[in-house]
């Protein structure tokens, strides 16, 4: 569809068949996404106390567990992200966002069940090959969304990401603190599974895979080879950073906060971040449909590097609450804009498989991050890894002004959903 179609979805563009409104497939993720996150997040904030009551103990060993666990999805994500973005493209956006929605709704309740460590490591690993909602979403949003909305709707997404993580994180602490550290993932399934259903009653697509004569292009004509790369590396850096400190923030309000109410705690300190990045990311969003995605995406980034450095010296949760408001403000715009450039430069019959390369970085980096800063809490205690997670959004910052340049494949009409990449 052309950057000139109306905001109804039925433009003149001969190659994509005219949808139903878009913005009703859009309402639809929306909220089948915040149910999502809500579900997925709403065992975050006692994961590593989880862990303990499932046998391990120790902080360093601790710590080192909550980042094995919370790695082990992302590893999985980053393997099967490509296979489910190949199979989008061929037979289907809300087909892999069912997928997604009703797997997820399995393993998290079987989560609930775990009897050790090692059981909840296997089902975090079915967890990253069977999810993915996220990218699942971003691929079927941007696949009916008017280029010139793309800041708009994916802006949109991300509220109900941040949105998710808000709600999730605090609802999760408080019925943590009452019931248990099972009953949240029961819980979890069952957000999830209401999410697949209003997937399955009321997203449309109109989807048709396109000839095998058609022209399309995906990341590597759309940026070119060096950019490209940069671009992926991009998406890395700034997962790796955000993941960082997952497994050891909780432990860092336990040391803080000197209360036996911890979950909550965490649960309500994660949960304004991403109240504060929900806010910011539809305006972001919008921001980056005027100005341009790359310059907002760097002041962004850099943003989100001063206020995650001072977390190093935090003695209070008034300041770590000062400083996870500042960094939601500013890490709130990250996502929608990273995806809104690949959106704008790749053809809608590559969607698929270029959000799922795209995904496989950030998979990886969500992976490895938390393995990481498990590993250095362990060695270097709980301060430090805030200040890496600093100097890892620089770099990222770095990345994208300087080699991430969309090569203006745009210029050709967009094809139909589904074609191979040539």
């Amino acid at each position: 569809m052309s950057d000139d179609a109306p905001d109804t979805g039925a433009g003149s563009d001969q190659a994509r068949p005219a949808p139903p409104p878009w913005q009703r497939t859009l309402y639809a993720c929306w909220v089948a996404q915040l149910l999502s996150i809500v579900g997925f997040s709403f065992v975050m904030p006692f994961i590593p106390f989880y862990i303990r009551e499932l046998g391990v103990t120790g902080q360093a060993r601790v710590a080192f567990w909550s980042g094995l666990v919370i790695t082990a999805s992302g590893l999985m994500g980053a393997i099967f992200a490509p296979i489910w973005g190949t199979l989008a493209d061929r037979y289907g956006r809300k087909l892999m966002v069912e997928r997604a929605m009703f797997g997820g709704a399995v393993v998290m309740a079987l989560m609930g069940t775990a009897g050790t460590v090692y059981d909840l490591l296997i089902l975090r690993l079915i967890q990253g090959a069977l999810t993915g909602t996220v990218v699942a979403s971003t691929t079927l949003v941007a696949s009916i969304t008017p280029h010139r909305r793309m800041g708009y709707a994916l802006g949109m997404m991300q509220v109900a990401v941040l949105m998710g993580m808000t709600v999730g994180p605090w609802a999760g602490g408080l019925v943590a603190d009452q019931w248990g550290y099972r009953i949240p993932f029961y819980a979890a399934g069952a957000l999830l599974f209401v999410g697949g259903l209003i997937v399955l009653a009321l997203v449309c697509e109109d989807f048709k895979p396109a000839g095998e004569g058609a022209a399309n292009h995906g990341l590597r004509r759309a940026f070119g080879g060096r950019g490209m790369l940069a671009l992926l590396a991009t998406f890395f850096v700034i997962a790796l950073a955000g993941s960082f400190v997952g497994p050891i923030f909780p432990l860092l309000v336990e040391q803080v906060s000197h209360t036996e109410r911890v979950a909550s705690a965490a649960g309500m300190l994660m949960g304004v971040a991403g109240l504060a990045a929900g806010l910011s990311a539809l305006g972001i969003g919008l921001l980056g449909d005027r100005v341009g995605y790359k310059p907002v995406l760097v002041g962004c980034t850099l943003g989100a590097a001063v206020f995650s450095a001072p977390h190093a010296i935090a003695q209070t949760i008034g300041q770590l609450l000062l400083l996870r408001v500042g960094m939601g403000l500013t890490r709130g715009g990250t996502a929608p804009t990273l995806n809104a450039i690949v959106g704008e430069a790749v053809s809608s019959d590559t969607y698929g498989r270029s959000f799922g390369n795209t995904r496989v970085a950030s998979a990886l980096g969500m992976g490895i991050g938390p393995l990481l800063g498990g590993t250095a809490a362990a060695h270097l205690g709980l301060r430090w890894p805030f200040v890496i997670m600093s100097g890892l959004l620089v770099l990222a910052a770095l990345l994208i002004a300087r080699w991430v340049r969309p090569a203006g494949a745009r210029a050709q009409p967009d094809v139909k959903a589904g074609a191979t990449v040539t």
